[in-house]
């Protein structure tokens, strides 16, 4: 195990999870971890752990999971640790004492090229916006949300057809590389930070985190380009949904996929229009085809099961 430096590794998802393993392989001195409480499943009262602590666990590396970071037992502890460098990605605000504490400073890792998309869900917000390349960056923490010095980036595509959750998926194939490269690159002294400058030639694109009432479709509103987008950059959570008028009754819908139609047409906007294997929903430019979704009380299914679970597929529309 390489001694120096000492790390303290920051994080509570999947994605953190890929950064977290890359460091162990390659046997980089991780002092401890900090990850977040434990979630209470309230029908049965079990905890249920973040990936990060069952690596944590399996890995026999120290733990800490404050719910409050500004507590003097954990700022205590983590003194003990003594880290030279904090590594965080997916990760809660952290306050100045935690960030500011390890000589070498903390290093970040952002689902985003910044300066672009700072924020909660960049992820989401770059699909839903329709951008056709993102990418993830490091940077180190400092007193603004995700306004450091920038480190190291990598630029990816953004497939037409990628949800947000692929995309997640490819960003997260990626970080752990960036993450040693951005480190060894601190070791060494081979990387010049970089102030972030907003060029204004292009808008700063903010990347909020996303609510329920966010996901709602706005059928009348918005083009058919943008639906789309937000669907996909939805999918598979938190889920672009809308209202079904089925059986005389208004359902929660949950939409994970779509297929845009381009075409001309007088219906109302947002009837729906069921066929033996299709369900489309009329929107200004053309009519939207499900191929994934949910109804309020059954599961997730394809279009064809959704349809064959409709005994009644008259007078439907979404609002």
């Amino acid at each position: 195990m390489k001694k120096f430096p000492k790390i303290v590794f920051i994080g509570s998802t999947s994605f953190s999870l890929q950064s977290l393993k890359e460091l162990y392989i390659k046997k980089y001195n991780i002092v401890g971890i900090i990850t977040r409480p434990d979630n209470i499943f309230s029908r049965k009262k079990e905890k249920i752990f973040s990936p990060i602590k069952k690596y944590a666990i399996e890995h026999e590396i120290p733990l800490l999971q404050p719910k409050n970071l500004l507590d003097s037992f954990f700022l205590k502890e983590l003194k003990k640790w003594n880290p030279d460098i904090q590594i965080v990605v997916s990760f809660r605000i952290l306050p100045k004492k935690v960030w500011n504490f390890p000589k070498m400073g903390s290093l970040n890792l952002h689902a985003s090229l910044l300066p672009q998309y700072k924020g909660a869900a960049p992820i989401n917000w770059a699909i839903i916006n329709g951008e056709t390349e993102t990418g993830i960056t490091t940077f180190f923490i400092e007193k603004n949300i995700d306004s450091g010095k920038i480190l190291l980036q990598k630029k990816m595509k953004i497939g037409k057809r990628e949800t947000a959750g692929e995309l997640e998926n490819k960003l997260k194939k990626y970080s752990g590389s960036l993450i040693i490269k951005t480190l060894e690159g601190i070791i060494n002294n081979k990387i010049t930070p970089i102030i972030q400058k907003i060029d204004m030639n292009y808008s700063l694109k903010l990347a909020p985190k996303i609510y329920k009432k966010d996901c709602r479709i706005q059928w009348k509103i918005h083009s058919i380009d943008y639906i789309y987008n937000k669907i996909r950059g939805l999918s598979p959570f938190p889920t672009a949904w809308t209202l079904l008028f089925i059986k005389n009754k208004f359902f929660i819908f949950k939409i994970f996929f779509a297929e845009k139609i381009i075409e001309q047409h007088d219906f109302t906007i947002g009837s729906v229009f069921i066929t033996l294997y299709k369900m489309k929903i009329s929107v200004k430019e053309g009519f939207l085809s499900v191929i994934e979704g949910q109804i309020e009380g059954k599961n997730r299914m394809n279009v064809k099961n959704l349809i064959n679970g409709l005994k009644n597929n008259k007078n439907i529309f979404v609002k």
